[in-house]
């Protein structure tokens, strides 16, 4: 169920002695961030201000992720489980979330693939009007839109000439060179791959 001010005394309250567990996952690249528990009232004020908040167990109040250090989560969306007595929280974070400095609390834990792909379009973003000199990305920015997508043609013929010859460590290789400049024009055509995967969504649905 997805969470608003209306539906908010429709969870089992009562079944988890007013204190739900709240996962907080990454909205853009999946990562689990951490996990803490919300009263109602801690769920009312995230729902009211789009900041995560919590009910901290020891200081017995309510806690906005990111009061002191500044590093927030800014919510997405906030959904319930199927017997509505747990909860899941999409955000985008402003920061590292865990207290030790890392982006998730789960720092040692091994990251999905897709994660990586987030990671890597973040990256590639970040290198916008940056000088040409600093990076290859930089540098394929400045040569403008009509290069990058000859380099996306190019990557193409080279990915598909590699599985013709059934040369698989090179298929892999032009299929990573193709990936990364497909990432690139998304991002100077001021698209990015969440574009994408809701076409890929829609066409699956129907």
């Amino acid at each position: 169920m997805i969470i608003t001010k209306e539906n908010v005394t429709k969870l089992a309250w009562e079944k988890m002695d007013n204190l739900m567990p709240c996962v907080v996952q990454n909205a853009v690249n999946g990562k689990v961030l951490m996990q803490g528990f919300m009263d109602q009232a801690a769920l009312d004020k995230t729902l009211e201000t789009g900041l995560v908040t919590f009910f901290s167990r020891s200081k017995q109040r309510l806690w906005t992720k990111g009061e002191v250090s500044g590093n927030s989560l800014n919510l997405v969306d906030i959904t319930s489980d199927c017997d509505n007595d747990s909860l899941l929280a999409l955000v985008n974070p402003v920061g590292p979330t865990c207290h030790k400095g890392t982006e998730t609390c789960w720092a040692d834990s091994q990251a999905a693939d897709v994660s990586f792909i987030a990671e890597l379009e973040s990256v590639i973003a970040s290198r916008k009007g940056a000088d040409p000199d600093s990076s290859y990305t930089a540098h394929l920015y400045s040569k403008g839109i009509k290069r990058i997508a000859q380099k996306v043609g190019e990557e193409g013929v080279e990915t598909a000439l590699a599985a013709t010859v059934k040369d698989l460590e090179e298929l892999k290789n032009e299929s990573a060179d193709l990936l990364y400049h497909l990432l690139v024009l998304l991002q100077a055509s001021d698209l990015n791959l969440s574009d994408v995967i809701e076409v890929l969504k829609q066409r699956h649905s129907k």
